[in-house]
Order: C-alpha cells, then structure tokens, then sequence
C-alpha cells in the first residue's frame, strides 16, 4: 500500500489515479449499454441507462456512508451541506444524460469539464472578494479562462460531432437544457463545497468524509423523491422522456442489471470527485483543474477504447484541438499555483 500523508502531493495522485480508472469505466459503459443492437451492443436507451447506473451507483455510495457513518456534522453546518446535495441531485442525471446524447464520450467530456475549469474559478473570485478566501488571483488564471472557453466553444458553436453528422448541440432543447442545469448544479455545490472547506476552523468536528455522506443522503432524498413523481406522471404523461423512465421500472430492459453493476463505477468516480474538489489547501481553482484534467484524459481514454473494443467514433482533428485548449488551459492554471506560496501538508 502506497503511504502518503492528507494534504500531500502522493495523496492527490492516489485519488486522481482512482478517479481516472473509474471514469474510463463510466464512459465506456455508458456507450456500450446505449449502443445500437447492429453492433451487437444493447440498445438500451439514454433515459433506461440512467436509471439504472444511477441506481447502481447511488445504492453504493449510500452503502458506504450509512456503514462508515459519514454523517456527523454540526447542525449549522448541515443548512449548505444539505443543499449542496441536492445539487448533486441534478449533477449525477445530467452527467449521465450528456453521455447518452449522440455524441463522442470525448465531446462530452470537453464540453462539461471546461465550463467547470470556468465555475471553479469564478467560485473563487467571488470568495476571496467575500473574503473567505485569502490568496492572490494571477492573471495567468484568466487565462487559462479564456483557452477553457475557447475549448467549449469548438464544440458548442462549430456544432457537430462524428457520432451524430446532423447534430447540432445549440439547436437542441435537451442538449443545451442538461449542459445549463448541469453547470448551475455544479456552480452552487462547488460554491458550498469551498465555503465548507475555507471557513471550518483548525479541529473542527467534522471531515470531508461527513461532507460527502451527507451530500449523498440529501441527494439521494432528493433523486427518489423526484423519480417517484416522475414515474407517477410518467405513466399517463404525453412526454416521451417520461414515458421512457417509468417504463424503465415497469418493464426493465434484458441489460437492466449489468447497466446497473456499471453504476458501482460511477459511484465509486463520487468519491474520488469529492475529495479531490475539497483537498486540504487548495483552491477551488487547482481542485478543480486537476479534477477535469483527470476526467478529460479518462474521456479521451474511453473513447479511444470503444472505438477499439466496439467500433465506436473516433476523435475526430478537432476533439484534439479542443483537448489541446484545455490543457494550454491547464498549464497556465498550474504555473499560476506554483507561483504561490507553498501550501503545507
């Protein structure tokens, strides 16, 4: 066992490689299961796919905290902690769901971890304006905020991709609806994440760990409270999205339970994501650039994977080129924080 100390550079590269292994999972399974029967591939729609990995996944993280019992936290503190897993909420489905939309694994991955890069550094912008956060804004970090908006626009304004030649992601209401919550989600819990982290005195009761178990509680109230109305309505509604997920309770599909399983990985990627966002002495900004580094390099990683197992799109010269932006992106983030004074373990 590789022994490092909380705060440690060791440390980080243990969650990253943990996060980076769980997330090809995640990718890969996500356009298998969704593959089409031709292919000899399930054929399971978007909708199915995601109640069932969600289910796979949300079933082990909450195993994990009620057994460990990471959810002891002061009782102010659980007046953000709560809603912050309710952002969750929305996170964990719309992530999925941008997996499921015709296009690459890769495109996905670009588009979501370069409007979080942006998040992570407004979030800190706004708390050392507030004065909850004490360190210096570079200007290397802006940017790095301008290649990772460069990177998203490839995508989102160039606006078609090899796994749907018609598909235009500005044009469709889905899309750009899951992209929007997706971020609001994530801005509002990436907030709530760095305040915990920035204003909890030295030997506070409480840890990251109990953060994250009562995220999930609060998240998983949240999501099967949600998916009970939705399939309530689900059955008489004329959405067809709706229709999707209740018959996808009703009358589960031949794959239910290995997409299922494929949610253990999704669900163990909620750990690694978690801690790496909040480690000891970082700021929102490093957190999350090694964050999305680490799921973009997985991304790319799962696209090149399907495309070799199954036959899936390859990247295409300008996924490389948005990839590129987002690690020139990465690398004026990373000058910016070693010019800092050193952050101690």
């Amino acid at each position: 066992m590789w022994r490092t100390e909380e705060g440690s550079t060791g440390r980080l590269v243990q969650l990253c490689a943990g996060y980076f292994a769980f997330y090809v999972l995640t990718g890969v399974a996500a356009k298998y299961y969704g593959g089409s029967p031709d292919q000899g591939l399930p054929g399971m729609g978007g909708m199915a796919y995601l109640v069932y990995n969600t289910l796979g996944g949300t079933l082990l993280c909450l195993g994990v905290v009620l057994a460990a019992g990471w959810y002891r936290l002061p009782a102010r503190e659980l007046l953000y902690v709560i809603p912050s897993g309710i952002c969750t909420a929305v996170v964990i489905p719309t992530t999925t769901l941008m997996y499921t939309l015709p296009i690459s694994v890769m495109v996905a991955m670009v588009i979501m971890r370069g409007s979080i890069i942006i998040v992570s550094r407004v979030v800190d912008a706004i708390q050392i304006r507030q004065g909850i956060l004490h360190k210096k804004v570079h200007g290397l970090e802006n940017l790095a905020v301008i290649f990772a908006l460069l990177a998203v626009a490839v995508h989102l304004v160039l606006g078609r991709d090899p796994a749907g030649p018609s598909f235009d992601f500005l044009g469709s209401p889905a899309a750009v609806g899951i992209l929007s919550s997706y971020i609001a989600a994530y801005f509002i819990r990436i907030y709530l994440m760095n305040y915990y982290k920035n204003t909890r005195p030295a030997g506070a009761r409480g840890s990251n760990q109990a953060f994250f178990g009562v995220e999930q509680l609060a998240a998983t109230t949240a999501m099967v409270l949600a998916g009970l109305i939705a399939w309530r309505v689900g059955r008489s509604s004329d959405l067809p999205q709706l229709q999707q997920f209740a018959a996808a309770l009703d009358d589960p599909h031949s794959h239910a339970w290995g997409a299922g399983i494929s949610g253990l990985a999704y669900g163990m990627v909620a750990f690694f994501s978690v801690f790496i966002f909040m480690y000891k002495g970082r700021t929102a900004t490093f957190a999350g650039l090694v964050n999305r580094l680490t799921s973009l390099t997985a991304g790319t990683a799962s696209t090149l994977i399907f495309f070799g197992l199954y036959g899936g799109p390859a990247p295409e010269p300008r996924d490389w080129v948005s990839l590129g932006f987002i690690l020139v992106a990465v690398a004026f983030l990373a000058r910016a924080e070693r010019s800092r004074a050193p952050v101690p373990a």
